[in-house]
């Protein structure tokens, strides 16, 4: 069925290739290859296509490099057993050193934005003046940001979302109604959107605006050129100046290097590869690190959730998957104040539920054979504003590859519980006939009362309570004082020349909402100074 569906959908990066698109698919290499350019992107995600469409719209030439597959809509078909393993971060396994939090990032051509739900808020004027007054950033303020973020609203068409939220987001916008809780629609990066409800497996109808069908295109058409399957393995460091980088040519399966290897020579370089994968490239390129700051203060907005049985069919694996939010609980207690969260839904696709969702045995194969009739609910736990949130620390394993270490502490499981007590609360309010903290040893409660006691009873500890992410944050941390950051406050490498960091890991705290227009806005703003500086 999913092939009718798709069938008269123009396939926009096959008709791309078909037109002399320069594109290199390192898996197929049989010999190492060298480049040159003027700017290299390792990364094409929201930050690294960003960049790669503005620099090449001014001439430069640019070399986008990507360690994952290039997919297109053709590819995309719905089907979460393939989705998963190929286009996301370690086949979707990844997660903290402990396991306590897994982390869903993207591993494909346009990054974590050809599998994200298209969740797109500006960053809150808090957050913005928090960097400002605490951490030291020039030109982020609410007014410096506001151009950057209406030229990327009109560019990905972000607007909110004009359909009926489906059931399992009106689940959330009915219970904050019922308790007088602020709630409201998530602007969305889409265009001329089928409803389809299957964001997280990449869009077969390239409605979903992401940078693998807008950006990375427009690089292309102007003549950029496209390294995927190539893993950037160190940058090439001579001096106090970079030169490129060097990456090892990785085989279909995502793991293996085939054992060639790609030398890209440039003028400049621009990372633009995430809080873990990023960090992880400056530690094997043995960048200067005078204060040891590479790596520290990485976030991830940690997310708990509460699953709840209605008597009506939900069937939340239909559907925009994220189409309201709730900011009631975000800044009640203030910037610093105890950990704030912004309340959302994920979409309910069968395989994602069941893996997220805990129970054993019969009793788990009870809630997915009741999978119509239950809604999940999401706390985006704001990490990062407090003392007592330092976020984690990315290091290298024994492999050379990064692994994040994030302490769940006392303040976090604070928070974490005062979000099941309110998610629940909702839920019910909604409607909801039970509801069960996710959460190993969680069962489905009946009451409010009984719930909440059942929430304030439970061991919080790592793997005991579920806890996952989809966005990391942090990690190279940009400010004006070398001593407390790795950039400055337009991406600017302190410690050496020739290299811009421009994407999420350069962010001091969480952003308190999906990041994605944050980036766009922020890295539109640095990338067009610097393509202004390089031109």
């Amino acid at each position: 069925m999913n092939k009718v569906i798709v069938k008269d959908i123009p396939d926009i990066i096959q008709q791309g290739l078909a037109s002399g698109w320069k594109t290199v698919n390192g898996a197929t290499l049989e010999q190492d290859l060298t480049l040159d350019c003027d700017v290299v992107i390792i990364g094409t995600g929201a930050g690294g296509g960003t960049t790669a469409e503005i620099l090449s719209a001014k001439g430069l030439n640019v070399i986008m490099v990507e360690e994952g597959p290039l997919r297109s809509s053709n590819h995309f078909d719905m089907q979460e057993k393939t989705a998963y393993s190929d286009l996301y971060q370690e086949g979707m396994t990844r997660a903290t050193v402990d396991g306590g939090i897994t982390i869903m990032q993207g591993r494909a051509v346009g990054g974590t934005t050809t599998v994200n739900w298209t969740s797109s808020f500006r960053t809150p004027e808090q957050t913005l003046q928090h960097w400002t007054e605490v951490h030291g950033l020039k030109g982020f303020t609410a007014a410096d940001m506001m151009p950057w973020f209406e030229q990327m609203e009109k560019r990905l068409n972000v607007a909110k979302w004009a359909m009926k939220p489906n059931a399992n987001n009106s689940v959330l916008s009915d219970g904050c109604d019922k308790l007088g809780f602020h709630w409201d629609i998530i602007p969305r990066n889409v265009k001329n959107c089928w409803n389809l409800g299957y964001c997280g497996t990449g869009c077969p109808t390239n409605a979903k605006q992401s940078m693998l069908v807008t950006t990375i295109p427009a690089a292309l058409n102007r003549g950029a050129h496209l390294v995927y399957r190539a893993r950037a393995e160190k940058l090439l460091i001579e001096g106090e100046q970079v030169k490129g980088v060097l990456c090892h040519a990785i085989a279909d399966d995502a793991v293996r290097k085939t054992g060639k290897t790609i030398r890209i020579q440039a003028r400049h370089t621009v990372m633009a590869c995430g809080g873990i994968n990023g960090p992880g490239l400056l530690l094997r390129s043995h960048a200067p690190d005078p204060h040891e700051r590479i790596g520290k203060r990485t976030f991830l907005h940690p997310v708990p959730g509460t699953i709840a049985e209605f008597s009506q069919r939900i069937d939340g694996y239909y559907g925009a998957p994220q189409s309201t939010y709730s900011d009631e609980f975000q800044w009640k207690n203030g910037t610093t104040g105890p950990m704030g969260y912004k309340l959302e839904v994920p979409p309910m696709q069968p395989g994602f539920v069941a893996a997220i969702g805990m129970g054993h045995g019969a009793e788990h194969a009870e809630q997915m054979r009741r999978l119509p009739y239950l809604n999940m609910m999401l706390a985006l736990l704001r990490d990062g504003f407090h003392q007592e949130s330092e976020g984690g620390s990315v290091a290298l394993r024994s492999d050379g590859l990064p692994a994040l270490d994030y302490p769940i502490n006392d303040y976090l499981l604070e928070g974490v519980k005062r979000a099941l007590h309110t998610m629940a609360e909702i839920q019910f309010a909604a409607g909801a006939l039970k509801v069960r903290p996710v959460h190993v040893a969680g069962v489905y409660s009946s009451s409010l009362a009984d719930v909440k006691k059942q929430i304030d009873s439970l061991d919080m500890k790592p793997n005991r309570v579920r806890i996952g992410t989809a966005h990391v944050m942090g990690g190279c941390a940009m400010g004006e004082d070398v001593k407390t950051s790795v950039v400055n406050s337009l991406g600017k490498f302190h410690h050496l020349d020739g290299l811009h960091i421009l994407d999420g890991s350069i962010f001091p705290t969480s952003i308190g909402a999906n990041p994605q227009l944050s980036i766009y806005g922020m890295v539109a703003r640095a990338a067009t100074a610097l393509a202004d500086q390089l031109a």
